[in-house]
């Protein structure tokens, strides 16, 4: 099955064992970005995926690619010249309690917020599985949006989504706005429930919340990331629900894009959703024990882990 996924990738800055950049002299680079992620982990679990952006032919854009490029993932680059965008940045400090880590965005003018649909392989989005994109994409600029919504009205399979809400890059009555107008060519919607309450005027329980959404906006399906608590999904009038493993945690920068991109391989595979969302909590744990946002799950692991729950349920 084919996954193609289009986005902004940053470069996430990071000072190393809880340091704050005011008194930090070294931090990690590493690549963070959702559709990038997704693709990522669905490539590695056996979809065949490929990352579609438009990205500053500079120093900062080209690690980027070529960081993704080592990992595996199948890219379609859109070179832009350097003054047309930058590359976008993220800071981020990671804190135990009673600190709170810290995301600081750097995505203004950046040249993925540039692009339009004419300067990409529409041919890849048509005869693709699935097409995946997110919020924070939509939230680049106006030509981003449009570009967005064309995409996905343009691909003849599923039509997925993640919410993506960072307040850093747009406010949430913006973000709703903007929702308002795409949802409707969306058929499969991710959110980790912090964001959902932050965006959509919705009340009630996790069950609640994702029958609201598929209601409200025509979804076929929603799923709903918990963290710690794993997920919550309506599709066809059912709810499903997964319960999160059990891990010590090392980096849960992540664990979102590997849940997504586990339960969509699985998806597109032809997987009911209760498996679907067994490997994604599967695929998020694993995650959780390495650094950075961009893991190298291994199938066979993903696939213990899965067979160890499985084992379990009466």
């Amino acid at each position: 099955m084919s996954l193609v996924t289009f986005g902004e990738t940053a470069l996430r800055f990071a000072p190393p064992d809880g340091q704050r950049f005011e008194t930090a002299r070294e931090a990690s680079i590493r690549v963070d970005g959702t559709a990038s992620g997704v693709a990522a982990t669905a490539g590695r679990l056996g979809a065949d995926a490929r990352w579609l952006s438009k990205v500053p032919d500079t120093p900062l854009g080209r690690r980027v690619v070529a960081e993704l490029h080592e990992f595996g993932l199948e890219t379609d680059i859109v070179w832009a010249e350097p003054d047309v965008g930058r590359q976008g940045l993220t800071f981020h400090e990671d804190a135990d309690p009673p600190r709170t880590e810290r995301l600081l965005q750097d995505r203004g003018d950046t040249a993925m917020a540039t692009l339009t649909p004419g300067e990409l392989p529409m041919g890849e989005i048509q005869n693709a599985d699935v097409v995946f994109t997110s919020g924070a994409t939509l939230s680049l600029s106006d030509t981003a949006a449009d570009t967005t919504g064309a995409l996905l009205r343009a691909a003849a399979g599923m039509r997925a989504f993640d919410l993506d809400f960072h307040p850093g890059l747009w406010d949430a009555d913006d973000a709703r706005a903007a929702l308002d107008g795409l949802l409707p060519a969306v058929d499969t919607l991710f959110a980790a429930e912090e964001q959902v309450s932050a965006v959509f005027d919705t009340t009630g329980s996790p069950r609640e919340v994702v029958h609201t959404l598929a209601t409200e906006y025509d979804l076929t399906r929603v799923i709903l990331t918990r963290s710690e608590y794993g997920a919550v999904a309506y599709h066809d009038g059912v709810i499903h629900e997964q319960d999160a493993i059990e891990t010590t945690a090392v980096d849960e920068s992540g664990q979102h894009e590997a849940f997504i991109g586990a339960t969509l391989q699985q998806l597109a595979a032809g997987a009911d959703t209760d498996e679907a969302l067994l490997h994604g909590v599967a695929a998020a744990a694993l995650s959780r024990t390495m650094a950075g946002p961009l893991t190298p799950l291994e199938p066979s692991e993903v696939e213990r882990v899965v067979g160890s729950q499985q084992s379990r349920r009466p």
